[in-house]
């Protein structure tokens, strides 16, 4: 295996979904306005049906939060008309919903609405929509726009490849807990892009991935101990990280 193909990274937005899923800092949504306690329950009763996987009623429930204030509610909307849950997949509505949750002030509404200009779902695809609402969404804190950001500089999409405002970006969205970002670290000092390669500084980011279970980097990770770069030569460490990355689960939408 050559070395300059053993990196796994992401290769385009993450796509969060959920403002509560942000780090335990304030989030703009909780400085919003509270919905009454009858539509509070409302949220709490259709959360239940959506966890129960009841997503017909559950949709309708939502509606109703969202359409007294709920932001909450605005973006289980927007991640049901995008996942096709209780409805047929829609991402005009999707755009919508998340559009209302941005506009309210809430980070990840911003992010999520900056997917979808970037994937060019239920918008035309713009990148530059896309990065002003990452940007956006990233000076309020949300360390999953900050990763997004970084993806579009170190990939030149819709702005020239620039490695060094990458690793800015990605170390931001480490700073706050990333994972992705910590794998993306990994993989500029894997590479060498933007930085000198530094396989010590490589094995150290996607060990913090990996140990908050991003499986990505244990592939990475292994692939080091395979060559013995930065780490060891070592076959039965490089066979248990690849088995690692093999058992662990898909990433998925952050709840």
């Amino acid at each position: 295996m050559a070395e300059g193909n053993v990196v796994k990274v992401l290769p385009a937005i993450f796509f969060s979904l959920f403002a509560f899923a942000q780090s335990q800092q304030d989030t703009p949504q909780q400085k919003a306005i509270n919905p009454p306690a009858g539509q509070a329950a409302i949220f709490h009763r259709a959360v239940t049906m959506y966890d129960a996987k009841n997503y017909a009623p559950a949709l309708r429930a939502f509606e109703e939060a969202a359409d007294a204030g709920n932001v909450q509610a605005m973006m289980y909307l927007g991640l049901m008309h995008s996942e096709g849950q209780g409805t047929p997949v829609t991402y005009d509505d999707a755009v919508l919903w998340f559009r209302k949750a941005a506009v309210a002030g809430d980070s990840q509404g911003m992010c999520n609405l900056g997917s979808l200009y970037f994937a060019g779902r239920g918008v035309a695809q713009r990148f530059d929509l896309a990065l002003r609402w990452f940007r956006t969404s990233a000076a309020a804190g949300n360390d999953q726009a900050m990763f997004n950001v970084g993806v579009m500089y170190r990939d030149g999409q819709g702005v020239p490849v620039d490695y060094a405002e990458a690793m800015t970006w990605f170390m931001k969205s480490a700073d706050a807990e990333n994972d992705k970002a910590m794998n993306a670290i990994g993989s500029l000092y894997h590479k060498g892009q933007g930085v000198d390669v530094n396989y010590e500084e490589a094995a150290k980011w996607y060990l913090s991935a990996a140990n908050m279970g991003n499986r990505s980097a244990m592939f990475n990770l292994g692939a080091l101990y395979e060559k013995g770069l930065g780490v060891p030569l070592n076959a039965d460490e490089a066979r248990r990280w690849f088995a690692k990355s093999a058992e662990a689960p898909d990433p998925t939408p952050i709840k």
